[in-house]
């Protein structure tokens, strides 16, 4: 078994068919998606009408249910806010599309989880954890911020990641992929091993929740996961593939958000010096 894996992609349609132009040259069985799929001030309504048209193994993550709940209020959608925007521009039937999608799926008869966040929940950092005050620094790449400022968010210890498997670690699997933190990261828990392919659309944001933290890789590119079975486990390649980022930059700058378009120019979350 040979699979693509991708998730965040957060509408970022160049960045989605960078990353599909390069699986097609990797000979994979089945790319799977997930989920955070298309909030953002970029393309969501023409990331939605590819990822239909493709029709690939897709979950829905956290930004899914969000974005559905705005638009079931019935209310004025904020079009400066993430999920306020991409709740503006979707038609029905994208709507419809994203209410379909599962929250958690197995593949090769359970051998392989699908989930976003954690199997309990799409909102969880799986093999990260935030600190209030943590002043080490941290990215997916292991590279200081310029400015030295401290993230707020630390790898996850082994009995962390243990307790957030909870019963999937009696489930049988042997592959459990999860996305949410935008971090490409592997973790050996037991028998299963847990891989996070990263984001393919947004490689740096900050968040308040359930403590202020940001989330930073360092580069610009577009990631993604190819992990394949093999006689002695599960062999995984993180990929990252460039992409126009400068041009999306640009678009989210056009609408109003300078943090995107920091983070898309540079893999780095805007700070105050």
């Amino acid at each position: 078994m040979k699979l693509a894996v991708i998730s965040d992609i957060h509408g970022n349609l160049p960045a989605l068919q960078a990353v599909l132009a390069d699986i097609a040259t990797q000979g994979v069985g089945q790319t799977v998606n997930l989920g955070d799929i298309l909030s953002g001030p970029l393309q969501p309504a023409e990331t939605a009408d590819l990822l239909m048209a493709r029709n690939l193994t897709t979950i829905r993550g956290n930004h899914e249910r969000q974005v559905l709940d705005l638009i079931d209020q019935g209310q004025p959608f904020d079009p400066l806010s993430t999920d306020g925007y991409t709740a503006g521009q979707l038609t029905a039937a994208q709507c419809e599309w994203i209410r379909s999608l599962p929250a958690r799926l197995e593949l090769a008869g359970g051998d392989v989880l699908l989930c976003h966040g954690t199997p309990q929940s799409d909102l969880i950092y799986w093999l990260e954890t935030t600190e209030p005050g943590f002043t080490g620094e941290f990215t997916g790449e292991g590279a200081a911020h310029p400015t030295g400022h401290p993230t707020g968010i630390r790898p996850a210890t082994s009995g962390e990641v243990a307790q957030r498997l909870g019963a999937a670690g009696q489930a049988g699997h042997s592959l459990i992929l999860c996305g949410h933190t935008h971090v490409p990261r592997m973790v050996q828990c037991g028998e299963v091993l847990i891989v996070n392919p990263g984001s393919v659309g947004l490689q740096a944001y900050d968040d308040e929740h359930p403590h202020p933290h940001v989330v930073e890789n360092g580069a610009p590119h577009a990631r993604y996961a190819i992990v394949e079975k093999t006689g002695l486990g599960w062999q995984v390649d993180l990929r990252a593939v460039p992409y126009g980022h400068l041009a999306q930059s640009r678009v989210a700058a056009g609408r109003g958000r300078a943090d995107w378009a920091y983070a898309l120019a540079t893999g780095w979350a805007k700070r105050n010096a």
